[in-house]
Formats: structure tokens, sequence, C-alpha cells
């Protein structure tokens, strides 16, 4: 709102045409236009006599056309001649005539002259002109001593224009000295005789004390008297006196009556702050079609702050039609005129394109005007030009200076920016004190982004001492105005209990705000809120939203978290092909976690067409990127050739690149390379050492690998103790062999005391898990009754599980248990099953009692051929029996040919392996010469064999050739000796010669007890053979 005074100026006020009301001969009223034709008559004959007063009024009448028709040329004439003839009145109305060029040719300097001369003569109309040709310099040189001379020369006679042009002169020291006091007393006498002009400026002098003492109350009056008298500068103070509640009770109904009138009579001021309280609804409706007519009339009479207004009218299509043209016309309408706000505006304009062509220099010419008149809006934008090299080359010294011009003048926005230039050192030095202080300074006054910038200065200590409380603080105020990563940042402070309690509930409701505000990383940590309960109640469906919001937003954990949410099935519906989607984004997006995930992808067929090369390319890529789980599988890669030629050397150097990023697993297989030379030469030592790092972080294959390592002294010491303590941390966390190598330890009490209660427990774990040998030990600890009760079903149960992981022992087991009808029914075709079984799978027992199946049709039908083919399988891997069955399946001809050579051959081999039935039957086919040459010495050699291997008719055989020196030297005592051994053995036929000798007293003492004791002991074994017969 406007309030500057207008300033006093000299009236001008024409004097030149002064009137008579009435007819001066018959006093009728001239505005009856009733012409005197006997008065004008009269004076015609009376000028003839050279009266100068009658040749005056003459005049009058010729210039006034009274009594005669109106003639300027006569009215001059006659002038002329009463002046000249000493008239003051006709020398003034004679200097009229020159000034206006009435009745003659216009002439100043006469005019002047006449003035000049009637003032002399006391004429006070002409003194005030006198006094105006002066100051003037009209019809002679200017000069305002004189001028102010015979304006005191008037005033002193009374003449109230003199009086006021007088109060001017002293008021401005024109053609005098200044003098305010002089100056108020000539304002107030024309006042006081109701000049208009002296009446407001009286009430400037009483307003502003000048030439008398300060006095709102008069300086109120007066404004009052000199309004009502339609002073429209008058009305307007009074306006402002209402508005303001100066020198008056404020009055705002008053103040708009005043300012409408002003207006009204043409006041531009008036009309700006009329249509100002028209646009605010001050004490009237707010109309703005009203404050947009009189913004339009201010402007178009030169009011550049109305101009400015207009434009935004325009600009914003209030009180009128949106006419951005209009707008842009009177932005720069009041820009020219110097309106600093305007040419921030028309910066605007040209630098957005606003209803004129982009041109970022004029806006930076504007901004910079701006600028330079003080507006600190414009300086911040033109630092920002500067700053960006926008409309003129980059400079930051220069961004710098504006900035700080503008923060200095308040802008907060520039304070933050200075603080941000001191922050980096662009422009100036680097100074974090002053960059605290300008952040400080805009936070103050409410910049959002300095409060937030704030915070961070006290959390991290920079330009100022490290204040977490106060950081909490500022962020909680930025929060609060809607900053949405300060929301993020005070969430956090909660999360976290960094400078305040520890509070999940605010942390959520925090990170719940931001993410509605669209900042992405509380959309993350509003997910994470939801996915683990933390705030608020778990929510996978909720969890589930944030995330995919995070997702498309970016968020590379979020993106790889959605893939696992689809994967999983949790707060979604499983699916495997958008979880696909969801990593190979996050793996693009160089997630090393997403792009070890996509490997596995592509590795398993999940969600995608299964393409080793691609895993092998996404391992790669992430254990470039240093995730050390896929260096693990990218040495797995390599080492099994899957999406590339094998490569033990490229498998063993990223199993070693991903033991330094710290792999458990990579340790394990880093071990295992050294254990086994592959892809780098083996050491033992250097695997120990792995198992060990691999152990001690809990990989419970490495625990098992290194009681091995201690169990075998492999790259250590043999050490049962230590082994026994790996065995059992590997077994205590579920390692299944484990387990059963720690039941091996406590049953043969090795590295522990022997404990076949902890033997029988870890048997039974390692059972149940899936080690069949464990399940073959605990069926023989139930078929023995050690440390359990004895069951047989439970044996019979599993042998079974055993056999039918694979176990061939427990194969054969079973089918003694199902033919000797152990913990089960009998039955010859499962166990005639479960022997082939074992026997496919190279076990000896089993084999030989397959072939015995065959041969007796135990289980199947008999099949002699098989039997056969069983008992050469076995005789083949070095079985004595079986080779002895062969030979006896050759000899006689029993499922083969009949081939008394092969068996020769094979009664040999088994001779030879120790069967002393075997030697036996050798020792015959010698004596008997079947399949080989009849050689007694070697019937004897294999008889003694057979013999001293305990075979009974060996024994008798062997007698029978000492007996008769048949393959040796006869020798009776030794025949004595080997019949005694065969009888005691029940040989019959050596009873009865044993009887002989002790009968006889053949290489023996006679003794007939012995002999009948043998010869009855034979009968009964006649008997007893008839008997079973």
């Amino acid at each position: 709102m406007e309030t500057k005074f207008s300033k006093s100026n000299i009236s001008n006020k024409n004097t030149d045409n002064i009137n008579t009301k009435n007819c001066s001969y018959c006093n009728k009223p001239l505005t009856e236009e009733l012409w005197c034709k006997e008065y004008t008559n009269s004076l015609e004959k009376l000028v003839e006599i050279g009266d100068k007063v009658t040749m005056f009024s003459l005049a009058n009448n010729y210039k006034n056309g009274e009594g005669t028709e109106k003639n300027l040329e006569k009215a001059y004439y006659w002038y002329q001649k009463a002046a000249e003839n000493g008239d003051e009145e006709a020398m003034f109305s004679l200097a009229i005539c020159y000034n206006n060029g009435e009745g003659t040719e216009k002439n100043l300097e006469k005019g002047f002259y006449w003035y000049q001369k009637a003032a002399e003569n006391g004429d006070t109309d002409a003194m005030f002109n006198l006094a105006n040709n002066y100051r003037t310099g009209k019809g002679t040189e200017k000069n305002l001593e004189k001028g102010f001379y015979w304006y005191q020369k008037a005033a002193e006679n009374g003449h109230i224009y003199a009086i006021f042009n007088l109060a001017i002169s002293y008021y401005n020291g024109e053609g005098t000295e200044e003098n305010l006091e002089k100056a108020f007393y000539w304002y107030q006498k024309a006042a006081e005789n109701g000049f208009k002009e002296a009446i407001f400026n009286l009430a400037n002098n009483y307003k502003n004390g000048e030439g008398t003492e300060k006095n709102s109350e008069k300086a109120f009056y007066w404004y009052q008297k000199a309004a009502e008298n339609g002073n429209e500068e008058a009305m307007f103070n009074l306006a402002i006196s209402y508005y303001n509640g100066e020198e008056t009770e404020k009055n705002l109904e008053k103040a708009f009556y005043w300012y409408l009138n002003a207006a009204v009579n043409g006041h531009i001021k008036a009309m700006y702050n009329l249509a100002n309280i028209y646009y605010s609804g001050e004490e009237t409706e707010k109309n703005l079609e009203k404050a947009f007519h009189w913004y339009q009339k201010a402007a178009e009479n030169g009011h550049i702050k109305a101009m400015f207004n207009l434009a935004i009218c325009y600009n914003n299509g209030e009180g009128t039609e949106k006419n951005l043209e209009k707008a842009f016309h009177w932005y720069k309408k009041a820009a020219e005129n110097g309106n600093k706000k305007a040419m921030s505006s028309l910066a605007i304009s040209y630098e957005n394109e606003e209803k004129t062509e982009k041109n970022l220099e004029k806006a930076f010419y504007w901004y910079k005007k701006a600028a330079e008149n003080g507006d600190e809006e414009a300086m911040f934008n033109l630092a920002i030009f500067y700053e960006n090299g926008e409309g003129t080359e980059k400079n930051l010294e220069k961004a710098f200076y504006w900035y700080q011009n503008a923060a200095e003048d308040g802008n907060e926005k520039a304070m933050n920016s200075l603080a941000i230039f001191y922050e980096n050192g662009e422009g100036t030095e680097k100074n974090l004190e002053k960059a605290f202080y300008w952040y400080q300074k805009a936070a103050e006054n409410d910049n959002e982004e300095a409060i937030f910038n704030l915070a961070i200065c006290y959390n991290n200590g920079e330009g100022t001492e490290k204040n977490l409380e106060k950081a909490f603080y500022w962020h909680q105020k930025a929060a609060e105005n809607g900053d949405k990563k300060a929301m993020f940042n005070l969430a956090n402070s909660y999360y976290n209990g960094k400078g305040t309690e520890k509070n999940l509930e605010k942390a959520f409701h925090w990170y719940k705000k931001a993410a509605e505000n669209d900042y992405i990383k509380a959309m993350y940590n509003l997910a994470n809120s939801y996915y683990n309960g933390q705030g608020t109640e778990k929510n996978l469906e909720k969890a589930f939203f944030w995330y995919q919001k995070a997702a498309e937003n970016g968020i590379k954990e979020a993106i790889f978290n959605l893939t696992i949410f689809y994967k999983s099935g949790e707060g979604t519906e499983e699916n495997l092909e958008k979880a696909f989607y969801w990593c190979q984004k996050a793996a693009k997006n160089n997630y090393k976690e997403a792009m070890f995930n996509l490997a596995i992808f592509y590795k398993s067929g999940e969600g995608t067409e299964k393409n080793s090369e691609k895993a092998f390319y996404w391992y790669k890529k992430a254990a470039k990127n240093g995730n050390e789980k896929a260096m693990t599988n990218l040495a797995n890669s390599y080492f099994n050739g899957e999406g590339i030629e094998k490569n033990l050397e490229k498998a063993f150097y990223w199993y070693q690149k991903a033991t330094k990023n710290g792999d458990k697993n990579a340790m394990l297989n880093l071990a295992n390379s050294y254990y086994n030379g592959e892809g780098t030469e083996k050491n033992l030592e250097k695997a120990f050492y792995w198992y060990q790092k691999a152990a001690e972080n809990g990989i419970k294959e490495a625990m098992f690998n290194l009681a091995n390592s201690y169990y075998n002294g492999e790259g250590t010491e043999k050490n049962l103790e230590k082994a026994f303590h790996w065995y059992k941390k590997a077994a205590v966390n579920d390692h299944v062999k484990a387990m059963y190598s720690l039941a091996n330890s406590y049953y043969n009490g090795e590295g522990t005391e022997k404990n076949l209660e902890k033997a029988f427990h870890w048997y039974q774990k390692a059972a149940e898990n899936g080690i069949k040998e464990a399940m073959f030990d605990l069926s023989i600890f139930y078929e023995n009754g050690e440390v359990t009760e004895k069951n047989l079903e439970k044996a019979f149960f599993w042998y079974q599980k055993a056999a039918e992981n694979g176990h061939i022992n427990a194969m054969f087991n079973l089918a003694i248990c199902y033919y000797n009808k152990k913990g089960t029914e009998k039955n010859l075709e499962k166990a005639f099953f479960w022997c082939q079984k074992a026997a496919e799978n190279d076990f000896k027992e089993a084999m030989f009692n397959l072939a015995m199946y065959y041969y007796s049709g135990i289980g199947i039908e008999k099949n002699l051929e098989k039997a056969f083919h069983w008992y050469q399988k076995l005789a083949d891997n070095g079985a004595k029996e079986a080779m002895y069955n062969l030979a006896i399946f050759y000899e006689d001809g029993k499922g083969t040919e009949k081939n008394l050579e092969k068996a020769f051959y094979w009664y040999q081999n088994a001779a030879e392996s120790s069967d002393e039935k075997a030697m036996f039957n050798l020792a015959t086919c010698y004596n008997n010469g079947e399949g080989t040459g009849k050689n007694l010495e070697k019937a004897f050699h294999w008889y003694q064999k057979a013999a001293e291997n305990g075979h009974i008719k060996a024994m008798f055989n062997l007698a029978i050739f000492y007996e008769s020196g048949e393959g040796t030297e006869k020798n009776l005592e030794k025949a004595f000796c080997w019949y005694q051994k065969a009888a005691e053995n029940d040989y019959k036929e050596a009873m009865f010669n044993l009887a002989i000798y002790y009968e006889n007293g053949e290489r023996t003492e006679k003794n007939l007890e012995k002999a009948f004791y043998w010869h009855q002991k034979q009968q009964k074994m006649v008997i007893k053979k008839q008997c079973l017969i």
C-alpha cells in the first residue's frame, strides 16, 4: 500500500480572466445575456473626452460582448488607451491580451511589461502574474528572487494564490532561503482562506512537523478538510490514515471509502491501493474483477507496481481470463520502469518459455537487473544462472557472490545454497563452519532443505560438534515440514536409537510417511518393517506391495527381495517366472546377490529354461563383483565342466578367491582341491589347514573331513581324541556320516572311552538319516542284543532298510533272515532274491549260497548251469570252497560238460588255497591218474596236507600210504598214528585197522582191550549208519 505524499507545487492558477457579474450601468445579471445599449453608447461618448476609467469599461464591454458585439481587437485597443492613460486595471488586462494573443499578436515581453506596470501601480493580480513570469522566465529572464518578491507583495496584499505560492517558495527555498516556519505560516493563511492545495500542504506540515510541531490530530483534520474539498492527494492520505490508524482510529471502511474517492478522482496510487483492498477483501467483499479493473487503471496511468500486479492477474487468471501474452506484456512494462519484482518475473517468463520464446540470455539479463535493484529472489536466481552457466558463462565465484547477497538480504533459499557452496568449496574456499552457520540461518528461517542439511551437519559433526540429539531435532523439524528424506532419516534415528530412544513404532510411522511421499529408500525399509514385524504387525502382503513399489523405482535390494517373494510365495502367489524376471532385473542393475541367484535360476531351470552357459556367465559376473558364494559356484562350474570346459586350475583359483572373501564353503572346496591334488599340487598339510578353517566357521562337512584328517594322520599327526572331537561336532551339527563315524569311535573306544550305549545311539541317528552302514550295524545290535534288548524284528527291519539302500552285507543277512525265519516269516523266494542281489554285487558268501540255491532249488527252480556259473565266478575270484565245488561239477559233469582236467585244475587251486577237501580230492586225482598223470608221491603229499588240515579220510588214506609204502617210505608207526587219528575222528575203516594193530601188536604194544574197544566202536558206527538208512 503506497503512502507517499505529493510534493508541493507552485500554483499556476489562471487569474487572467476576471469578469464582473453584473452590468455596471443597469446592474442586470450578464448571465441573462441582456445587452445594455444605453450603457455602451454613454461610454463611447465619455471616451471622447479621454476618461481612462471609461476607456477600461468600454474595453471590457467589447471583450465580453456587453451592450455590443464581442470584439477583441476593440477591447485590446481601449485597454491600451486606458493603460497609456494610467489605469492599472487596464494595464493588467492589456498584459493579458499580449500574454494570450487576444485582439493582438501574442507578445510575452509586452505582456510582462504591462504586468510589471500594473504591479508597480498596486494591482495584486498583476503582482501574482508578474511573479509567475519571473519564476518561469516567461517574457523575461527567469528570476526566482524577483518571483519571490512579487509573490510576497501580492500575498501581503491578500492575494490567496500568491499566499500559497509564497509558502511554496519558502518550503522549497526558491528565490529565498528555505524557511519551513514561514512556509507553514503562509500555508496556514491560504488554508484558512479555503485554498484547497494549501489545506493539503498544511496537513503535510502538521504530519511531518515541518515549520511547526508535529501534530497528527491537526494533520488528520486538514487532510479531511482537503479531501472534502476534492483534493485527491488528501483523499489518498486520509485513506492511509484510516487504513493504518495514524492520526485517528483505524477504520478500514473509511479507508476504503477515501481510496475509492481518490481513485475515482484519478489518483493513481489510490487506484493501486484500492485494487489491493479488492484483491485481499479487507473490509469489503473480495472482488478480483474490481481489483483487476483498478490495477489496470493504475497501470495504464503509469503505476509500476500496478503494472506488476496486473501482470500477476493476467498470469493467474484472477479477475480476468488468463492471458500469458498480456501478463508478459505488463511484466515487461513494469520491468522496463524499474520494478525489480517484475524484472524477476519477466526473467522467469523468458526462462520458462511462458508466452514468449525461451531466452536464457534475456532471463539472465533481467535477473541481473532485478538483483542489482535489490530483489533478493532475483539475486538467488541470478546465482543459479551463474552456477549452471545458463544465459551466461558458468562462474561459481559470481554465483557465490549473489547467493551471499541474497542470503544477507534474508533469502532463506540463498542461505541454503550459500551453505552448500561453503560446504563444497565452490566459488570460495571450503569452510564447514560457515556452511554450518548458513544452514543454521536458513533453517531458522524455515528453509526445509536447510533444516535437513543442518541435521546432517549435527549428525556428521561437520562445521560443528557432532550432536545426535540436535540432528534428531532438525530431522524431526524437516520431516514435519514434509521433507521426505528427513522423514527417512528420522525413521532411521528411531530405528537405531540415534539421538533419541529406540522406537520401532515411530520408525515405522516415518518410514511409512516417507514412502507415501515417494521416497524410494523408505519404501524398501517400510517393506522390511512389514516383513519383520518391526513397529507394526508382520504383514507379508504389505511387505510385498512396498518391495514392489521400491523395485519399480529401481531399488536393487527390493528388486531382489521381490524375487524371493515370488519364489517362496510369501505375500503373493508363487510365480517362478516373475521371480526369474525380477532377479534378472536386479542382476542387470549390478546387484551381485541377484547375479548369483540368476545363475541358480539358469542352473536349475526354475522360471526359465535350464541354461548352464548362462548360469556360468552370471556366476562369473557375480564373482567378479565380489560375491563369495558366486566365486564358489563359479569354481564348481569349472570343476564340473558345467556351462564351460572343465578346468581344475580355474576352479582352484576361484575357490582360493572365495576363501579370501570369507566364503566358508569355498574353504571346504579349497581343502578338497589340496587333498585330491585337483587344479594344484596335492598338499595334505594345506588341505588340513583349510578343513580346519572351514570347520571353525561351522561347515559340518569340513568338521567331518578334519576329523578324518586327525583319524588318518593326513596333513597332521594322527590324533584320535581330536578326531573324536570333530566327529562329535559334525554329528551334533547333523552331519550324517559324522554320526556314523562317531558311533564307530564310541564302539571301538577310539579317542574316547568305549561306550556301546552311545555307539548304539549314534548308529541309530545315522541310520535314521539314511546311512546304510549304520543301518547294518544297528541291525547287528538288535540281532545280538548289545546294549539294547534283542529284537530280531528290528534287526530284520534295519537289514531290510540297509539292503534297500544298497548295503551288500545287509542284503546277504536279509536273505539269511528270510531263509532262517529270523524276525520275519520264512520266505525262500525272498531269501533267493536278496542272496542274488548280494551276489550280483560280488559278495562271495552270497555267490556261494546263490550257487547252492540253484543247485538245491531253494527259492528258485533247480538250475545246475547257474549253480556252475556262480561257483565259477567265485572260483575265479579265489574262493577255495567254490573252487572245490567247481572241481566237483567238472568231475561229475554237473551244469557243464565233464572235464577231469579242469576238475583236477580247480582241485589243485583249492588245495593250494588250503581247502582240505580239495587237497584230499587232488591227492585222489594223483592216486588214480584222473585229469593228470598218476603220481603216488604227489598223492601222498596232498593226503598228508589234507590230513594235517583235519581231513579224516585223508588221515586214513595217509595211514594206508605209510602202511603200504606207496608214494613214501613204509612206516607202520606213522600208519598206526594216522589210523588212530582217523579212528578218533569216527572214521570206521580206520577203527577196524586200528583194532587189528592193537590185536596183533603191530608198531604198538599188543592190547586186546583196545582192540576190542575199536572193533566194538566200529560195529556201533556200522549199526548207526544202517539205522539212519
